[in-house]
């Protein structure tokens, strides 16, 4: 690419030899990382904090946690496919930008209510409808970026190393947020969070447009979801990818609610022992992501089947832990397994995608990951509470491990159809089970 600056030219040319390009050696990735570390960090203090806020404000309900979440994520099924159509038809810094700027002022708004002794749990779920809003147009935009960033040949690499940031970031955030909400409250985490912000922005402002690996960007009115629809339909792994990610986020991944209701009602802990569940959790998903970052060959489904079986059992094991150190424990593998499943279905959803199209096709993949959750949250919310928290983990793990169980059974296609679906990654990154 003739002009092109030297992080393309980095990210374009992968170097000799047979070992995976990293993305580590593209210095614009890395700054990008860099803030998205910081802000994430301050994201998950936020959300750990926003449930213990929402337990005061409501006498340790389980089903306003559940419905504070399910707020968080119902824009996501309403709006989640058209942000993706956005994300293909516009460039995806500036969405960022605008985007992660939203964000910091949904932060300090709920910060300022909290610190005025004003917040109300009505307050909490408004805000809270406006962040979901505002991340259905956000997370195409954020992962179809790293192709951007690092060329087709590193997105393997980046989309772990990303994974591993957002964990590691989850691994410090919650722990951090444990011990801020002890000393100062909710409101200084909130505020924390809204500040946290500038790093990623500063991160963004840093890249220079002319130099990222854009997709051939048709004409808006030629960017349609129906391509994106067809595709998924011509490529069977990559429609029980996407079957099996709507029941793992639906029902197994509402560690918000079930963390929280097990520290409050279970073991009848405070928001430091709340923060220290958290942070296993964490530090587990921190381990997974760091697994799935060495991992030098593209995942097959075969692979993610295998995933979501284990995260199953041990989402269920982990519920009938009879003490906290022991659930802790067992959390650490169980966020393992968590991340596991969910950077393997992401990699293999973006590999399997033409650029052009990956704004929306990610669009589906996170509205079946995080669609669900209005009905998930809710639901699980009630089952801990009506009959415990334990009963959350627990029926959550069986739902993983039964439809891990259906997509392995499920008789594969004996030839991928003619078109877009032949033009994905090698055979070993799209085999079925």
């Amino acid at each position: 690419m003739p002009g092109a600056a030297a992080d393309v030219t980095e990210a374009e040319t992968p170097p000799p030899g047979p070992a995976a390009p990293h993305a580590l050696r593209v210095p614009a990735f890395r700054r990008y990382l860099l803030g998205q570390l910081v802000s994430n960090t301050g994201t998950w203090m936020q959300r750990a904090a926003q449930d213990w806020l929402v337990l005061q404000l409501t006498g340790h309900s389980g089903t306003a946690v559940g419905i504070v979440t399910a707020l968080q994520f119902l824009p996501q099924s309403l709006f989640g496919l058209w942000g993706g159509v956005i994300a293909d038809r516009y460039p995806k810094r500036t969405l960022l930008l605008l985007t992660q700027s939203l964000m910091a002022g949904q932060a300090l708004l709920l910060g300022t209510l909290t610190l005025g002794g004003t917040v109300r749990v009505w307050h909490v779920y408004a805000l809270a409808t406006a962040l979901g809003a505002v991340t259905a147009l956000d997370g195409p935009a954020r992962n179809a970026f790293l192709g951007e960033l690092v060329g087709r040949a590193r997105l393997p690499s980046a989309v772990s190393v990303n994974a591993a940031q957002f964990n590691a970031a989850r691994f410090l955030g919650p722990a951090a947020a444990g011990v801020t909400i002890a000393a100062l409250g909710s409101g200084w985490v909130f505020l924390l969070n809204a500040v946290s912000y500038a790093a990623v922005l500063a991160g963004l402002g840093t890249i220079r447009p002319h130099g990222l690996v854009p997709a051939h960007r048709r004409a808006a009115n030629d960017v349609r979801l129906t391509d994106a629809l067809r595709h998924i339909r011509a490529t069977p792994p990559l429609r029980r990818t996407l079957a099996l990610t709507a029941v793992i986020g639906t029902f197994c991944l509402n560690f918000q609610v079930t963390i929280s209701l097990m520290a409050a009602t279970a073991f009848h802990t405070g928001a430091a022992a709340f923060g220290a569940l958290s942070a296993a959790y964490a530090a587990g998903s921190l381990l997974g992501a760091l697994r799935a970052a060495g991992r030098s060959r593209p995942p097959s489904l075969r692979l993610l089947v295998g995933w979501a079986a284990a995260f199953g059992l041990l989402e269920a094991a982990t519920g009938v832990m009879p003490t906290p150190v022991a659930c802790a424990v067992l959390l650490v593998p169980t966020g393992a397994a968590a991340v596991l499943v969910t950077t393997t279905a992401n990699t293999l959803v973006q590999l399997t995608t033409d650029p052009e199209m990956r704004g929306r096709v990610l669009s589906v993949y996170f509205l079946v990951l995080l669609g669900g959750t209005p009905l998930g949250a809710p639901l699980i919310g009630w089952i801990a509470q009506t009959f415990g928290a334990r009963y959350g983990l627990v029926l959550g793990g069986a739902a993983g491990l039964l439809a891990a169980g259906a997509v392995a059974a499920a008789r594969p296609a004996a030839a991928h159809p003619k078109g877009e679906a032949s033009r994905g990654p090698t055979a070993d990154g799209l085999r079925d089970v």
